[in-house]
């Protein structure tokens, strides 16, 4: 969100009368260099069940100290009667406007080749084959290699279990070399799909990471399905993500839907036979992170 004093212009200037021309919309404010980054992209909306993927994503940024490296003009994607912008005051007391955004970020990565680009933004209302082509641009520019989308959904896992991440990819032969799946859904889709399958077309390597959270706590933040999705990514990638840092964070989110389920019997029995379920089936075999990063690398190496 960006935030800005009551009494100055938003970032773009005055919501305008008339439409933002599209090829004024974004902008592209890095002249330095990343190395063959990592593009990971994460929107609030229709994908973000308790607000794992853009937890996740925010967690990302702060860990490597991400810095802006390009903005998409929000005026021309969102109906701020849906989405609307928040008013409060700033530590000096001044009213401030917080205005939904699409910041793109830009993060060196300390001890790795590949750095990172990263985008924790809000799934727009309007124009998403120009939302998407302007991402395109960006990641264009920016010289990325690679494209993670992260999601989370609701379904029925417990949330006393760490929750299990799908991770699928268009490319055949991206996913056999990393053991991922192949996409098999069809229907309505958010701009994450759109996303995926444009630069797919692209020839854009590209990753898709869901992860499912309680559906009977779906609105609640939950910063353990946001660690699954940092810890995924870091087996791929190779990339720290420093997930371990939100183990506490879990910790605590556990414990508070414990003391709920005390008070309501009927519950705490049905979430006692997910876990039944769950447990029943065998954990699935994951390779190493090293053996992950290293196909990763060499498939990259290849295109």
């Amino acid at each position: 969100m960006t935030t800005e004093p009551f009494d100055t212009p938003p970032l773009f200037g005055s919501v305008p009368v008339t439409p933002v021309p599209l090829d004024e919309a974004m902008q592209f404010t890095f002249d330095g260099q990343l190395r063959n980054p990592v593009f990971v992209i994460a929107l609030a909306g229709l994908f973000d069940a308790g607000e794992a993927a853009t937890l996740a994503t925010r967690h990302l940024a702060k860990h490597h100290q991400a810095f802006e490296i390009a903005a998409i003009n929000p005026d021309f994607l969102f109906d701020f009667t849906q989405q609307r912008p928040r008013v409060a005051f700033g530590p000096d007391g001044k009213r401030m406007m917080t205005w939904p955004e699409n910041r793109i970020l830009g993060a060196i990565v300390e001890g790795h080749d590949r750095d990172l680009v990263i985008m924790s933004g809000v799934e727009p209302h309007f124009r998403w084959r120009t939302f998407v082509d302007h991402l395109l641009d960006i990641s264009h520019q920016a010289s990325t290699g690679l494209v993670v989308t992260l999601g989370s959904s609701p379904g029925l896992t417990p949330h006393s279990r760490s929750p299990g991440v799908v991770a699928t990819s268009p490319d055949p032969i991206l996913a056999k070399r990393l053991g991922l799946g192949a996409p098999k859904y069809e229907g309505p889709t958010g701009v994450a799909g759109v996303i995926q399958t444009r630069f797919a077309i692209s020839t854009m390597p590209v990753i898709s990471l869901r992860v499912s959270v309680p559906h009977y706590v779906p609105g609640s933040a939950n910063p353990e399905a946001a660690r699954s999705l940092l810890a995924r990514l870091e087996l791929i990638t190779g990339i720290a993500t420093n997930h371990q840092a939100l183990e506490q964070d879990a910790k605590d989110w556990r414990q508070r839907i414990n003391v709920a389920l005390d008070a309501d019997d009927e519950m705490r029995a049905y979430v006692t036979n997910l876990e039944q379920q769950l447990d029943a089936v065998a954990e699935e075999h994951l390779p190493s992170g090293d053996e992950l990063a290293a196909e990763l690398q060499a498939y990259l190496r290849d295109k």
